[in-house]
């Protein structure tokens, strides 16, 4: 019988290619709010960089774990 954890890793490894995906946009629009002309949303940027650089590390340990989680 086969581990069903691997399974759903390996079948739905592109969830984790998207969190990655939309934590690098997270961070590019933060980082756009940081320009002169866009100083009353900083603050905004600053979360945006927060919660973007949380969804790569996610998007990376999830991708880690697919790449070293062989399927039985």
């Amino acid at each position: 019988m086969t581990n069903p954890f691997k399974i759903i890793l390996h079948k739905y490894g592109w969830v984790h290619l998207s969190l990655g995906l939309f934590g690098n946009a997270a961070f590019f629009i933060g980082s756009l709010f940081f320009l002169p002309a866009l100083d009353d949303l900083k603050m905004l940027g600053v979360w945006l960089f927060v919660v973007g650089s949380g969804f790569m590390l996610i998007g990376a340990l999830g991708r880690l774990l697919v790449d070293f989680v062989e399927p039985d």
